[in-house]
């Protein structure tokens, strides 16, 4: 099995190769063309329209210049005759970057070449096309793409290829994607009536329908009942915050790319349709996070170090800048609401309220049906060469790493140090979940914050009876409720476990004159608070059945002749399962267990 390097050498290789074909078929002109997970792409601009009808003939000339086993040789320019070279070649889009290396004071770029192929490139490369399985890759897909990603910039071309070491890893994965187009949350949620996006509502803004939004009460229900139990206190904040707000946290600075413009809110809609003037300006802005507002509840009272720890908890809808053509679903989207907390606590407390958070994260993920033993980490770390670029001075930072590293080990969490990757006001953990066929997701973060205590100018009174800066911990668990039901739903394919899933139950009489059997049936499951539903519309039995099994209802009760004449109903399950007769009680005390998340 190669190691990641050598897969990112395979590659990267191939993008290249797939360049020199569209330049040779299509006198395509190449931009950039890096390996990515499980693949690579390459962009290109070409007078030629690429769809995807051509992907086999442009596969067929790759698998040519393999099976050539052509040398690919690595060539070193000083920076001016780089950009010669490539201007003379008329590579448009690598001579701008060869450009912008310039600027940045970059004095030599280096060049690969296989056969009378040759681009710009940092590498890395195989050593020969002989050293890739022509049979462990494919050409995938065809797409648009903005120059350097900015939609100012000209739409150029993209192809997307998989590649693997044997063709075996190549099929698992196309069988693993196909498994995976059945699980689309976008799919799955308009089947089982979940949620859409409107375009008349806005881009980016889900609508919950009656089951999705079902479906979101359960989980926020569980999450509010376990923070309480944990010790954290609930608070609220607003949609919108004075811009003043924005400018004391820095985000009016830092992190304008990604807010909504300010609007006016001293006057009316109908004031400014007509014209007239503002009489007492005052902007505010639509929140991307909570943070600012948690920051101002701590300010209202003084504290004592006696106050400690604060762990204040928030459901709080943000709404941040998302381009249109990077919107997608509910993993992607304008606005959304985080599962927010913030634990507020002294230096001496701060280890031990860690150990609580990650026990947290565990328990929750482990709830939600997840295997805790294959999450992976990541301890996200300042860059020590350019300490510069963030807040806090080198005590913080030392302290908070360092506690960060201690808890991960005693945790015993399978983690990575990443350099240079840690927010500009902290370092940070983040936990990236695995779902049913291996794919990771981003979920909970648990990060240090050294940017907003400073900026809100936080204290407490410790026990010297002096002023003390506390420590800021910023906490989410599912990351934002839209992705993490997007999770939920391709995890479970919509399968939803019974504790979860919107209808619990569906009662379905075989005929018309059994309906005041169900009907009862209905109502005592109620009474138990149970989720059924049940079918007394004039659709013919079989129909009904059929359709309770592609809302993908956990179980449904058959109430038929023989069901009512001995006082018990027959039970079916999606599973397929054989059909037992049981009475209402012992379906009370079976539904009773498995309404536990840990007793499935």
């Amino acid at each position: 099995m190669k190691n990641e390097k050598d897969l990112e050498k395979l590659r990267h290789t191939l993008s290249h190769i797939l360049m020199q074909v569209l330049e040779q078929l299509y006198g395509a002109v190449p931009a950039v063309g890096p390996a990515i997970d499980n693949g690579f792409y390459h962009d290109f601009d070409s007078e030629t329209q690429i769809t995807d009808t051509d992907l086999k003939n442009i596969q067929r000339e790759m698998i040519r210049i393999i099976n050539k086993k052509l040398p690919i040789e690595k060539k070193t320019m000083l920076i001016d005759e780089g950009i010669k070279f490539l201007q003379d070649k008329k590579y448009i889009y690598t001579q701008e970057l060869a450009e912008d290396l310039k600027k940045e004071g970059i004095t030599e770029i280096s060049f690969y070449q296989q056969g009378d192929f040759i681009n710009m490139c940092s590498g890395p490369h195989l050593e020969s096309t002989g050293e890739i399985n022509p049979k462990a890759f494919k050409l995938s897909s065809v797409a648009g793409s903005y120059w350097k990603g900015d939609e100012k910039n000209k739409m150029i071309q993209r192809i997307y290829g998989l590649a693997f070491e044997t063709p075996e890893e190549l099929k698992d994965y196309e069988k693993m994607m196909e498994e995976a187009k059945k699980r689309d949350h976008r799919k799955l949620g308009k089947e089982l009536d979940l949620f859409h996006i409107d375009q008349k509502v806005g881009l980016g803004l889900p609508l919950w329908h009656p089951n999705g939004a079902l479906l979101w009460h359960l989980i926020e229900k569980f999450w509010h009942q376990e923070h309480l139990r944990n010790g954290y206190d609930l608070v609220r904040s607003p949609h919108i915050g004075n811009k003043e707000l924005w400018e004391t946290s820095g985000h009016w600075g830092f992190y304008n790319d990604s807010m909504y413009p300010p609007f006016e809110v001293g006057q009316t809609l109908e004031d400014k349709q007509k014209g007239k003037k503002v009489k007492e300006p005052d902007e505010f802005l639509i929140k991307p996070m909570n943070c600012p507002f948690h920051m101002q509840i701590y300010k209202d009272t003084p504290k004592s170090y006696r106050d400690f720890p604060l762990r204040w908890a928030e459901c709080g809808t943000v709404y941040r800048y998302e381009k249109k053509g990077e919107l997608s679903g509910l993993t992607r989207v304008r606005g959304f609401t985080q599962d927010d907390a913030h634990i507020i606590c002294r230096a001496d407390q701060v280890e031990e309220e860690l150990e609580a958070v990650v026990d947290f994260i565990l328990y929750i993920f482990d709830a939600f049906g997840f295997d805790i033993n294959v999450i992976n980490v990541y301890l996200s770390l300042r860059d020590p060469k350019n300490k510069e670029k963030y807040a806090g001075d080198d005590k913080g930072w030392e302290f908070t790493e360092s506690i960060l590293r201690k808890v991960a080990n005693k945790k015993k969490l399978n983690y990575v140090e990443e350099i240079g990757e840690a927010a500009f006001y902290g370092p940070k953990l983040d936990f990236k979940l695995k779902d049913c066929l291996g794919r990771e997701w981003q979920c909970s973060t648990l990060q240090f914050d050294f940017n907003l205590p400073e900026r809100f100018d936080m204290n407490f009174i410790n026990d010297q009876g002096q002023n003390e800066r506390p420590y800021v911990l910023h906490r989410a668990l599912f990351g934002s409720f839209e992705r993490f039901i997007a999770l939920l739903i391709e995890h479970y394919g919509g399968n939803f476990p019974f504790w979860l899933s919107p209808t619990q139950v569906k009662i379905i009489p075989v005929a018309d004159e059994h309906n005041d059997y169900a009907k009862n049936i209905l109502k005592e499951l109620r009474k138990k608070d149970f989720r059924v539903g049940i079918d007394i519309s004039d659709n013919n039995f079989g129909k009904k059945v059929r359709e309770a099994k592609n809302e993908r209802v956990p179980y449904f009760v058959i109430t038929g002749k023989e069901d009512i004449k001995d006082n018990k109903l027959t039970l079916e399950s999606r599973d397929g399962e054989k059909s037992i007769q049981i009475s209402l009680e012992e379906l009370i005390k079976k539904l009773e267990i498995e309404n536990n998340p840990f007793n499935v």
